[in-house]
């Protein structure tokens, strides 16, 4: 058991309820301006703190692990995914690293759905007719889109979210496709009517709609390629709600510029904020600011699980959301 209370500083603003609790509990370092803390500022963070809480905005590389102080014994991080943390180098120092699992599953999995619907069925490009008051009309080929019932769905990636997806999917009545690092048991199979691809080559040749539900790794950098890319049907739609570096970001634009690809819906990007200036200017993609899983209650739950966590820690016990480097 951790004597005293523990020094707690937290990167970004929480939802207010989140932030009382943790005032309550224990001695709290809030940002209450909300900006993103430098690279010098999360180190010296990391400095003063026994427990850090970050976000996927801050990068914690092990070259800022190394400079962290003998106090930091836990990252507990606000957000499932922890590839912007070097989670080898936290386990080497003897820093915990944990997450938020499991929370925003069904609010990614809507997300999903809405951007699929926004693309194939062009509904930003309606509201933007509305909006600048140009409509003239209803005209039987205005703003034709695509039926979803009938079309394939692809899924890389069929873990919480992935299948979230395809049971949303099935209910659309798409057809489900997917492609996983393993096979999913024969009942999951049954239960959404899925189809398993070992190649994913093959699947991506035949879908004709993509959903990257897959997390950043080595291993899944870039893996929707220029390659791959071109193995798609040409009037295929991409969506990412996972994370921006699964997809090579120039590919497909040059894709979505060529007509190559039909069309994309994406809420993360593979240099964060910095968004590559021409995918802005194609009417066939939909780009949201990484809003898949910002809803009220997500983000309570997520800064719950990050109070479990930093509480079981405190008392001596394993965090149950731990995350260890073999896991990845």
């Amino acid at each position: 058991m951790v004597q005293g209370r523990l020094k707690v500083v937290v990167t970004r603003a929480l939802p207010e309820v989140v932030e009382t609790r943790m005032m309550e509990l224990f001695d709290v370092e809030l940002n209450q301006d909300d900006v993103k803390l430098s690279r010098e500022a999360l180190i010296a963070a990391m400095q003063r703190a026994d427990v850090l809480v970050p976000c996927v905005t801050d990068r914690l590389d092990a070259e800022m692990l190394g400079q962290a102080g003998e106090r930091l014994k836990l990252i507990a991080n606000y957000g499932a995914g922890v590839d912007h943390i070097d989670t080898i180098t936290a386990h080497n120092r003897g820093i915990l690293v944990t997450n938020t699992p499991g929370v925003v599953t069904e609010d990614t999995a809507d997300m999903v759905m809405a951007l699929i619907l926004a693309v194939t069925r062009r509904i930003p490009e309606g509201q933007a007719v509305m909006q600048a008051g140009n409509w003239g009309g209803w005209a039987p080929t205005a703003f034709m889109g695509q039926r979803l019932s009938g079309k394939r769905l692809g899924i890389l990636g069929m873990g919480r979210i992935g299948q979230a997806v395809a049971r949303r999917a099935h209910a659309f009545g798409l057809s489900v496709q997917y492609h996983n690092r393993r096979r999913l048991h024969p009942d999951v199979e049954a239960r959404f009517e899925a189809t398993y691809w070992d190649s994913l080559d093959q699947m991506l040749s035949r879908v004709d709609i993509l959903s990257i539900n897959c997390p950043h790794t080595p291993s899944t950098f870039h893996q929707i390629n220029a390659r791959r890319l071109k193995l798609m049907k040409p009037t295929a739609v991409i969506v990412n709600t996972s994370r921006g570096e699964v997809i090579d970001e120039n590919a497909l634009t040059r894709g979505l510029r060529s007509g190559d690809i039909g069309g994309a819906g994406l809420d993360v990007f593979e240099h964060g904020h910095q968004i590559n200036p021409r995918l802005r200017e194609l009417p066939n993609v939909v780009l949201l600011p990484h809003m898949g899983s910002a809803t009220v209650e997500g983000r309570i739950e997520m800064g719950e699980k990050v109070l479990l966590n930093i509480h079981t820690f405190a008392d001596g016990h394993r965090p149950p959301d731990m995350v260890l480097p073999s896991m990845l």
